[in-house]
């Protein structure tokens, strides 16, 4: 966590040698290519699934069987995303300060959704959704599942999140061929994402409890809701809500509907701040845990 949150992801390395994460995508997307075709693409889907779970596994315990943990640390810093995300974030409320042009194609960078008509709302909500939903991706979720289940569990954890993010979606061409990616990455998520909102709520306001249960289940994902709805409440602002995909608007419902619904810079700069005392709360959990082991 610690050289994570120094270093990122260095420019100099990445520039030189393919992220593994990279290479998991390269992965999926042959998977993708090769095995998404008639007849039952949905056999075919859980089967690679299947395959690229028993090979990451593999590959990590290989890895944790060295003599040294050294290559596992380095392993999970590689894999982790707190500083990266935090630039990420910071970058949409730097650019939206310039001027509302320069916010959305910022966001465009950490978005799926249409960016194009954007108003300054939109592109500071849309960035701190990112940021709630992707601390438990890819800050929480490596974390518990190298602590429960060693490199073999982070390495199977990244490779299904990774596809879910690639073919995990209701299209025409992944929405069978995808399910399986799309419901073991649920699975995966089921305890991070509760725990992502746990202290999420326990560095902000801790608002009412009762309220962010109540919300979640609003969100379009079982787990995503979670840690976004934890955010909408501990900053007290409107998350969530109607927007567009591929040209076609989807009316899904506010989160925390009561909240502040003008954003702005200073919001997503709130933000940031909750993922740092998250992201703190977790360091000081792992020494503990070190310590007890």
């Amino acid at each position: 966590m610690l050289l994570d949150a120094a270093f990122g992801e260095p420019r100099w390395l990445w520039g030189r040698f393919p992220h593994p994460a990279i290479l998991m995508g390269q992965l999926i997307g042959w998977c993708d290519q090769r095995f998404n075709t008639e007849p039952n693409p949905r056999m075919k889907g859980i089967a690679c699934m299947a395959a690229l779970c028993v090979g990451a596994g593999t590959l990590g315990a290989l890895v944790q069987a060295l003599p040294t943990g050294l290559v596992d640390m380095i392993i999970l810093a590689v894999l982790l995303a707190q500083k990266s995300l935090v630039q990420h974030v910071a970058a949409v409320a730097d650019a939206l300060r310039l001027s509302v042009g320069d916010g959305r194609r910022a966001v465009a960078m950490i978005v799926g959704r249409d960016t194009v008509e954007m108003d300054q709302t939109a592109i500071a909500r849309s960035a701190i959704e990112s940021a709630a939903e992707n601390l438990s991706d890819g800050v929480i979720a490596p974390i518990f599942w190298f602590a429960v289940a060693g490199l073999p569990g982070l390495l199977i954890y990244k490779i299904t999140n990774t596809a879910d993010s690639m073919i995990g979606y209701r299209t025409p061409r992944h929405e069978a061929f995808g399910w399986a990616a799309a419901r073991l990455d649920d699975l995966l998520n089921l305890i991070p994402a509760r725990l992502a909102a746990l202290l999420i709520w326990a560095v902000t306001t801790r608002p009412d409890p009762r309220g962010i249960i109540a919300d979640a289940p609003l969100h379009r994902s079982p787990n995503a809701g979670w840690p976004e709805a934890a955010m909408a409440h501990g900053l007290d602002i409107a998350l969530s809500g109607p927007r567009s995909y591929f040209g076609a608007l989807r009316d899904y419902p506010f989160v925390n509907a009561d909240g502040a619904r003008e954003l702005g810079p200073a919001d997503i700069d709130r933000a940031i701040v909750v993922l740092w005392r998250v992201w703190g709360v977790m360091a000081v959990c792992a020494l503990v845990m070190a310590v007890i082991g």
